[in-house]
């Protein structure tokens, strides 16, 4: 039987919802572990949208969030302290956020590796777009033009490791207003920009064919089957 995960669709959810989903799902991965009947069974990798909201990493600088609490709430966003590494970050419609939340002791698999693979994915996924992207050197994530003035960052990374098991992940923008990453230094960088799919492409990009890609490039990356998952969070489910 082939080494497997399972992939959770959460469609527009709350940050906090989504967080609680992640920490029930690290529960299972963990129950699982040392399990017969899921021997081969290495967790799940959860994707969503988030309503306007920025997340500050354990190690950030809450100097990094450039407004107030009555200017985040005439923008209609949120604020939270996160539990993940990395700074502050946006997340927004139009950004694919993606939780996997892997059991690293079963895939003999370091922290360092593991986020060199996600950003491979994420890079494998652009490059099926003709958006050709590396890495930044001394930073995590995807950039375009990395060693150029106008590097800019496309995709965010920032993850949590517990008991050797994965949580948060990366934010990819695809069609994200790029406005909102304005009242921030986005992972604590002042001098360089940000941009999306949509932006690069020139046209509003489907999400659900970058999940495909998405899905497809991990499954080649990891070496393992993805099987759909239609479990949801108990609380109700945020519809655009």
């Amino acid at each position: 039987m082939p080494k497997w995960i399972d992939c959770i669709d959460l469609g527009m959810q709350e940050y906090k919802i989504a967080w609680d989903f992640q920490e029930k799902t690290h529960a299972t991965v963990l129950e699982r572990r040392n399990s017969k009947l899921f021997s081969e069974y290495f967790g799940s990798l959860i994707f969503c949208e988030h309503p306007h909201v920025y997340t500050l990493g354990k190690s950030g600088q809450t100097n990094n969030l450039l407004i107030d609490e009555n200017f985040l709430a005439k923008i209609n966003a949120t604020y939270y302290r996160s539990n993940r590494g990395g700074d502050i970050t946006y997340h927004g419609p139009g950004q694919i956020v993606g939780y996997p939340i892997l059991d690293l002791e079963k895939m003999k698999l370091g922290v360092k590796g593991y986020i060199q693979c996600i950003e491979e994915a994420i890079i494998m996924t652009l490059s099926d777009l003709d958006i050709q992207s590396t890495r930044l050197k001394g930073a995590t994530g995807v950039w375009l033009n990395a060693d150029m003035p106008d590097v800019r960052k496309i995709c965010a990374i920032g993850v949590r490791v517990s008991k050797a098991v994965t949580m948060h992940g990366f934010a990819l923008n695809v069609n994200t207003d790029l406005n909102y990453f304005s009242y921030i230094n986005p992972c604590g960088f002042q001098d360089k920009g940000i941009t999306s799919i949509q932006c690069e492409r020139g046209k509003e990009i489907d999400l659900n064919e970058i999940k495909i890609k998405l899905k497809k490039n991990f499954r080649n990356i990891f070496s393992f089957e993805i099987r759909t998952n239609k479990s949801q969070p108990d609380s109700e489910i945020i519809r655009k």
